[in-house]
């Protein structure tokens, strides 16, 4: 590894870029605002998905996928949904090129009868699809999730956190009462949460969205926020109570237990390769990734020290006893006997790449009847005898895990803020960042101004808070709660 990351200090931005791209995790495309996913980011991401998928079915949910192009009148039929995703969509006008000149045109004579969208989200086309399989209360409830990508056009792009296309699942659900889509949108929030925390080893905020942050066509939103090393927010996770609207505007309806025609209700929610962003941004320091454990691709890399092919077949057949063992427990392990590359090279690469546990054993510790442990989370190293190697790296990874989300803790609550005054709000904001727990009157006006003064936003009216009543800390107007303010990306 010749290059060297910039420091977090100097420039958090430069050094979140380089490290996406030097960890080997994405790359930029030739399609403008699209990315490349990298083995090894894919990788990451496969263990979030499967980690979700398995918590997504223990929930009662199954998976199924829809088209990828949605018929523009879709779209029309849900005002506040099309209006939400207008400036976003990407549309296919024709369906076929012909030669010409030695390249390729549109055929002028392919063009469509109706455009269609490329799918910024799938409410309509899913509840389109719905409508034919709901008639009766005993159709319901359905519990659908899609893993796929979406597109929704953007002018300035970041790897894995602001993109055109992205990967991501979205869950859409159908309900004969709104008690049940409330609880249904209430227990997946409560997924996400537990899957960020005990997963990402990232701790979070659950709350509720304000009506301008609402996602476009639903009643309610609640979501996750999660704060980065920098000071600013991000949302990791949406649960949206749809209510009926989409059922209305699709005309899905079912006959009750006591014959009573009505309205199916909704819920939708998602998170998508945005957490890759938001676990790089919790965890990693200025040498590279830290990857909580249940989320690595790789638990522990073996490194031979040695000098000459002899060597290190001895090291080799020395500790394959020891990495049987470690497999044995479902710990994955990497034996990197590259004789093409230095160890020292190896130990810089392991550290970027946030590899939580690196062992390291030559002849003299073939003598001694031990391995080197270093550990990525802290950097501390430690000799271990090698019988006992397989149990204390287990348990080491257990620890790694847990103290990676105490780190993170600790870094949240210093970032997290009681303010009563709108002076002090904006000083602290510029001075440090982070979450800022404070009165508000509830207005938009208020809402705005605050946005389109210091760029913060509302990320969420938090479920858990003491709910005093107080003032606004803009315009002095009586407030029920407080409520999370933070510059967000």
């Amino acid at each position: 590894m010749a290059e060297k990351l910039t420091s977090r200090a100097e420039d958090y931005s430069r050094w979140y870029n380089e490290l996406v791209v030097m960890a080997d995790l994405a790359q930029h495309s030739d399609v403008k605002g699209c990315m490349v996913i990298k083995p090894y980011g894919y990788a990451i991401w496969e263990k979030m998905r499967d980690a979700l998928d398995k918590m997504f079915k223990d929930t009662g949910h199954q998976n199924a996928y829809f088209p990828l192009f949605i018929p523009k009148s879709y779209l029309s039929k849900e005002a506040a949904h099309v209006e939400g995703f207008a400036k976003e969509c990407a549309v296919v006008t024709h369906y076929r090129l012909k030669a010409q000149d030695g390249g390729v045109v549109v055929d002028p004579d392919a063009k469509l009868d109706e455009e269609l969208i490329v799918r910024p989200t799938s409410e309509t086309i899913i509840w389109n699809t719905y409508k034919g399989w709901i008639q009766s209360y005993r159709d319901l409830p359905i519990l659908i999730n899609q893993w796929a990508n979406v597109v929704r056009w953007e002018m300035r792009t970041r790897l894995f956190l602001r993109t055109s296309e992205f990967l991501w699942q979205e869950g859409h659900t159908a309900h004969s009462t709104s008690a049940e889509a409330v609880e249904e949108t209430e227990r997946m929030l409560d997924v996400y949460a537990v899957f960020a925390e005990q997963f990402m080893a990232m701790p979070v905020v659950k709350g509720r969205k304000t009506e301008s942050e609402r996602f476009a066509g639903a009643v309610d939103t609640l979501c996750i926020e999660a704060m980065m090393q920098d000071g600013k927010a991000l949302q990791a996770g949406t649960s949206h109570f749809l209510g009926q609207n989409f059922a209305k505007a699709f005309d899905v309806k079912f006959t009750s237990k006591e014959g009573v025609l009505d309205y199916v209700w909704a819920t939708s929610w998602g998170v998508s390769t945005r957490l890759m962003g938001a676990l790089i941004m919790t965890h990693s320091d200025d040498k590279g990734l830290r990857l909580p454990p249940k989320l690595a691709p790789i638990h522990v890399v073996v490194v031979p020290i040695y000098k000459g092919p002899e060597q290190l077949a001895q090291v080799v057949e020395a500790v394959e006893p020891l990495i049987r063992d470690l497999r044995s427990r479902g710990i994955v392990v990497k034996l990197d006997d590259d004789d093409t590359k230095r160890s020292g090279w190896k130990f810089a690469e392991y550290e970027l790449k946030g590899v939580p546990v690196r062992i390291a054993v030559g002849p003299k510790d073939l003598e001694q009847g031990t391995v080197e442990v270093a550990r990525r989370d802290t950097g501390t190293k430690a000799g271990i005898p090698m019988q006992d190697a397989a149990a204390a790296i287990e348990a080491l990874l257990e620890d790694i895990q847990r103290n990676l989300y105490e780190e993170a803790l600790a870094m949240r609550r210093s970032y997290y803020t009681q303010v009563d005054s709108y002076e002090e709000f904006k000083r602290l904001l510029d001075e440090k960042g982070g979450f800022f727990l404070a009165h508000w009157d509830g207005t938009p006006e208020t809402e705005e101004r605050v946005k389109a003064e210091t760029k913060a936003t509302i990320r969420c009216i938090p479920i858990e808070q003491p709910g005093e009543s107080g003032s606004c800390m803009v315009t002095g107007r009586p407030s029920a709660r407080r409520v999370l303010f933070a510059r967000a990306y």
